[in-house]
């Protein structure tokens, strides 16, 4: 397999800050229609979910997403989260294919901002500094993947990412018993988005 904020109603907002977080959560969306400012395209999108080091006030931490378009070229917006996450870029061999499992679990630093709407914002993902550490995860690590397709994964997930989700063609695909033929990883494609740890944290 190889990204949105989940919201809907009303719910507690982290303050703008950095913040220490920890992925928790990787969805694959499948492949999504997109209409901006009259350009229309489908582009295979991610979701990644992080845990912060900040509780709410019921004493739950917040958690906080982002929606990526699922690609590895040199101006997507996921490889160049990943390679600010990772403290360097990505290698042609890594570039044949990554694996955003890889990422659930790992801890970070990231940039929350409120947007002209008044909603919360991923704005960046940096590598965690060598004097930091992250809590223990208190929400349960969530990976879904049309390739390795779980109904229980899929029933847990909120009804708006469900929602999203039911909409692509991997999704009508694998219930219709029509194959889609996809890899695993993320690959490069043409399609663009919108003192430290001495290892590679993936």
């Amino acid at each position: 397999m190889l990204i949105k904020e989940e919201g809907g109603g009303t719910f507690e907002n982290p303050k703008p800050d950095t913040y220490v977080a920890t992925c928790r959560q990787i969805i694959d969306l499948g492949t999504q229609d997109s209409d901006y400012q009259g350009v229309k395209s489908s582009k295979h999108q991610v979701l990644v979910g992080w845990e912060l080091d900040e509780l709410m006030e019921d004493g739950r931490p917040f958690v906080v997403s982002k929606f990526y378009t699922a690609s590895l070229n040199e101006k997507s917006n996921f490889r160049n989260d990943l390679a600010s996450w990772r403290g360097r870029d990505f290698t042609q061999e890594e570039l044949a294919g990554f694996d955003p499992s890889a990422i659930l679990g790992k801890s970070c630093q990231l940039g929350i901002i409120t947007n002209e709407k008044g909603k919360t914002k991923v704005s960046t993902v940096t590598k965690l500094h060598k004097s930091m550490t992250a809590p223990p995860l208190v929400n349960p690590i969530v990976y879904f993947s049309f390739m390795k397709f779980d109904q229980t994964v899929f029933d847990g997930l909120s009804q708006g990412i469900k929602d999203i989700i039911m909409k692509s063609p991997e999704w009508h695909a694998q219930h219709g018993r029509t194959p889609v033929v996809k890899n695993e990883s993320v690959t490069p494609d043409n399609d663009f988005d919108d003192g430290f740890i001495d290892d590679i944290p993936f």
